[in-house]
């Protein structure tokens, strides 16, 4: 997109994983010339290790997604120039919301959560998403994906042993407020109004947001003279920012930004 003038760029991390998950993507787009940030949901600045050590932490519990989006809308507004945004999971969900209000110069959704109004209704997805929304449990406890889950939801089809490294080296508690909150009005995108131009990616293998999901989320957006893209990648679970494949993934965005 020849109309981005920016060199900056913010990382937004999807719910159950670190932001530590950014580190090679940032170190890629720092090495063609972009300034990045991945900064951390509130109450997960630490380590996974650390932070799953703090799983009964209740004011992670009582985090909102209208919250977190505020929390990321905040951090944008202190750029001199509107940044991109790239957004994972349901990080990707708040660069949609940002980029429909106006915060972004262009919008990068890789594998992201649908806004309100798209019916999850592929079984895969209710199956790898369900117990993140903790029904007939607390509130104000976080919910901790467990290894099993999460070699449905994110890692199919990967060695055992990489999955397991994945699990540790990612996976944190998480606020069911925030996965209800993706039922509510703070998930809503008004997909007629115009916009920077977004990018939604998808992939073949991913469970959790499959990418027939995600092709109806791109659909939604209404013929009003805004550029949005869509790009569904083979062999790409939910895991997408740390498979081996990452870095082609990137090559295409980097284009994209660029075309």
């Amino acid at each position: 997109m020849k109309s981005i003038l920016t060199k900056d760029i913010v990382f937004i991390t999807g719910a159950f994983v670190s932001h530590l998950g950014w580190k090679e993507w940032q170190e890629y787009f720092e090495a063609h010339g972009y300034k990045t940030a991945a900064p951390p949901w509130p109450f997960k600045e630490e380590s996974p290790q650390e932070l799953r050590k703090k799983f009964d932490n209740t004011a992670l519990a009582r985090l909102t997604l209208d919250q977190l989006v505020n929390h990321y809308a905040n951090i944008v507004k202190r750029y001199p120039q509107k940044p991109i945004l790239v957004g994972h999971s349901l990080g990707g969900l708040i660069v949609q919301i940002l980029v429909n209000r106006g915060y972004a110069a262009a919008g990068v959704a890789i594998h992201p959560v649908p806004p309100k109004g798209i019916v999850p209704y592929e079984f895969s997805f209710l199956k790898g998403a369900w117990k993140s929304l903790g029904l007939f449990t607390s509130l104000d406890k976080p919910y901790l994906m467990s290894f099993k889950d999460f070699q449905y939801a994110f890692v199919n089809g990967m060695d055992l042993n990489d999955q397991k490294t994945a699990y540790e080296e990612n996976v944190i508690p998480e606020s069911k407020r925030v996965s209800r909150g993706g039922l509510t009005d703070a998930a809503k995108v008004d997909f007629k109004k115009q916009h920077a131009p977004l990018l939604i990616t998808a992939g073949s293998e991913d469970n959790i947001i499959p990418a027939h999901l995600n092709y109806r989320n791109f659909k939604q957006y209404k013929q009003n003279g805004s550029v949005v893209n869509y790009k569904e990648f083979p062999g790409r679970n939910h895991f997408v920012l740390g498979q081996p494949t990452w870095k082609e993934d990137a090559d295409f965005i980097l284009e994209w930004l660029n075309n």
